[in-house]
């Protein structure tokens, strides 16, 4: 006999029962699209909430080029889980983003954003959009859309995944990629704030496994927590680098790889960079990180950026320009090499 239409059994099945609410997600959608309406610019077309977001390419521009790049801030939403803190791993991405297309020389121009988990609350997935509003006003760039997709299966419950992309635009023949370098060039050494978005799976067994520390409790020798330590934004270096622009001959963001991961990246064939490990002061957390895990030298320099977030390799008379324009951005810097006749390789001194 047929299960009649009010037994249990026969109770239909709703896609909120599959673990995806429609109704939480369209209050979702309204907050986002009040968040993304604050961070238009000049350039921007079309509506909020469209399917496709639109931007024009500045004016100005006799070969305009544009440079893209799409990124995530790694498992360091583990440690934003685990703190409940979820509002600064969106400005992470954004900067992390503007970094990698700023060594190219370009100006950011538009931001879409990518947000994937499960069993998020609107106020979880209101924090990180609002985050990466955040990044996206602090360089006058536009959050154009993105997606927020509610995956159970393939997430766990109140996990989730962030990345984006970011657009910018450089003149084609200012466009920076490395071939200037020269050797006798500098190379201008720029403070992170930290682990930045690299490296957090080592960090995380590190402190949480072999130190069994909590992610609320004191981070030894520092004046926070290690959630404070581990969730420190990841520094944008557009304004200090910027107003020095035209004397770069090449960057790197220092992010996975270390700085002989990244740095290599741009040397010419004919070149290579001597590092000298000793020209800065490796700050606490990296130090604390490598005893702690027992790491070796070597291992800590590809993992880690160590203090330096961001390379420039610029010809010696124009360094102190270059310190001043970071100094007056509130960004540390150290010479820390140089460029020398060799086959492509990046050696560290010491």
């Amino acid at each position: 006999m047929a299960d009649s239409p009010s037994s249990p059994e026969s109770k239909a099945t709703s896609y909120r029962d599959a673990g995806v609410d429609l109704a939480a997600a369209e209050t979702a959608k309204q907050r986002i699209a009040q968040t993304v309406a604050g961070t238009r610019t000049q350039w921007v077309t079309g509506t909020v909430g469209a399917f496709g977001g639109m931007v024009r390419v500045p004016d100005g521009f006799a070969e305009p080029t544009l440079v893209m790049s799409t990124d995530g801030v790694g498992t360091k939403v583990l440690v934003a889980e685990a703190a409940g803190r979820y509002h600064t791993v969106g400005e992470d991405l954004v900067n992390h983003s503007v970094n990698d297309i700023l060594v190219h020389g370009a100006t950011p121009l538009a931001f879409m954003d990518y947000i994937a988990g499960a069993d998020l609350t609107v106020d979880t997935i209101a924090d990180l959009v609002e985050g990466v509003a955040r990044g996206c006003r602090a360089h006058g760039m536009a959050l154009t859309g993105g997606e927020t997709a509610q995956m159970p299966g393939v997430y766990q419950p109140g996990h989730f995944d962030l990345a984006g992309t970011i657009v910018g635009v450089v003149e084609r023949p200012a466009a920076i990629h490395g071939a200037a370098i020269v050797p006798g060039d500098v190379l201008l050494g720029y403070a992170s704030t930290g682990l930045h978005t690299n490296g957090y799976t080592l960090a995380r067994r590190i402190l949480f496994r072999d130190m069994g520390l909590a992610i609320d409790a004191p981070l030894p020798d520092t004046e926070g927590t290690v959630a404070d330590a581990l969730l420190a934004i990841h520094r944008s270096y557009f304004d200090a680098v910027w107003p020095v622009i035209g004397h770069m001959h090449g960057m790197a963001h220092i992010t996975g790889g270390g700085i002989a991961g990244n740095l290599v990246r741009i040397l010419p064939k004919s070149a290579s960079a001597e590092v000298d490990a000793e020209s800065w002061q490796v700050p606490t957390l990296f130090t604390m990180l490598q005893q702690g895990g027992r790491v070796d030298t070597a291992e800590m320099r590809e993992v880690f950026n160590l203090g330096i977030g961001y390379i420039g390799v610029l010809p010696a008379e124009s360094v102190t320009q270059a310190v001043e324009a970071a100094e007056r951005a509130g960004v540390e810097t150290w010479v820390i090499g140089e460029i020398r006749t060799g086959d492509q390789e990046v050696r560290f001194t010491t």
